[in-house]
């Protein structure tokens, strides 16, 4: 087994891709502190060590006040920019090569923020990141479970001028008593636009919550999904029809979805041929970004550098990307891992 330093080192060399990443969640208090000065508003804690102090998390809900707190400094079209433009660059030099970035347009419309505000700047950072950073990407707008269906139908149809832009609809927020069906609507609108469908499933919800997210959304990939190891028969289904599972590990643990690190069923969902991810979710708030999650799982769970290069090359083989393209990204994180 690697110490800590040369696991990193490993880690950090393999070529990776990020695809359950919420761009809201990539907030640092920092950050968030001087947006809120330049747009002259009271930040939602009186300093950084009080904002961070507010991290301890109970579970979701806990978490997302906090989220949706840190949110409301974001008003203009730099903000935006300046929020994913940090994450990118973060990225860039953790060897990320692509990233799926989620996206909640109701988490600023119903703050009075317009879509001609938050989506140009979102996408002229992912654009300048391809020219200068070399990390190409894809947009994902997520829908708030906890809100009505028909909103999300409504943003859905808003968001058309953007449409060609935005490559996929995800379900977020909180899981439990929500259904995915209650979107099947939303999604088969999407699905007619040719738009990729991806659902937050089985994270604290149960796993019937994945199996409704394949058959009423169509959903191509789940995100988290650790809860499917509940149903023998939906593991089979996952494994037989290669549905891609983006996890999160360290969110896991800091969300109490898991009780700890040692405990995460990362391991036992490879063993079972699962198509697993490694991902950082809401790096700001739940304990680190990409590397991060790799390393903390490897170390706690007795990954092998094998199961890491296997985790790397599923983040390309579960993206959105051409053929083509994964096939070039999947010889490089092998190039990698021989060196």
């Amino acid at each position: 087994m690697l110490d800590r330093d040369e696991l990193r080192a490993f880690v950090q060399r393999l070529p990776k891709a990020e695809l359950h990443v919420h761009l809201e969640g990539t907030l640092e208090p920092e950050l968030a502190f001087r947006i809120a000065e330049r747009n002259g508003i009271v930040p939602p804690f009186p300093d950084v060590d009080t904002a961070r102090a507010a991290y301890e998390f109970q579970d979701l809900q806990s978490f997302l006040q906090v989220y949706y707190a840190m949110t409301s400094v974001l008003r203009t079209e730099q903000d935006f920019f300046d929020l994913a433009w940090a994450y990118l660059a973060r990225s860039a030099s953790e060897n990320v090569r692509h990233v799926e970035l989620f996206f909640d347009p109701q988490a600023h419309l119903g703050r009075g923020v317009p879509f001609g505000i938050f989506a140009p700047g979102i996408l002229v950072a992912l654009e300048d990141a391809e020219q200068q950073l070399g990390i190409t990407s894809r947009l994902i707008m997520c829908f708030l479970r906890d809100q009505p269906p028909e909103d999300a139908l409504k943003v859905l149809r808003t968001a058309h001028l953007y449409r060609d832009r935005i490559a996929g609809v995800g379900l977020d927020s909180a899981e439990v008593g929500y259904p995915p069906a209650l979107f099947k609507e939303v999604f088969a609108e999407a699905a007619s636009y040719g738009m990729h469908r991806v659902a937050h499933a089985g994270e604290e919800g149960p796993a019937e919550y994945v199996s409704g997210a394949l058959d009423d959304l169509g959903a191509e990939r789940i995100d988290h999904g650790v809860r499917c190891l509940e149903d023998p028969a939906l593991v089979e289904r996952l494994v037989r029809e290669r549905v891609p599972l983006t996890v999160c590990p360290l969110s896991n643990v800091r969300l109490r979805v898991v009780p700890s690190m040692a405990e995460h069923p990362l391991k036992r969902m490879m063993d079972a041929g699962l198509m697993v991810t490694v991902n950082s979710d809401d790096p700001a708030y739940l304990g680190g970004y990409l590397v991060d999650n790799y390393v903390e799982a490897a170390i706690a769970l007795g990954l092998s550098r094998d199961d890491l290069v296997v985790l790397a090359e599923n983040s390309f083989r579960a993206s959105f990307l051409d053929d083509a393209s994964k096939a070039l990204h999947l010889e490089a994180v092998r190039l990698a891992a021989s060196l």
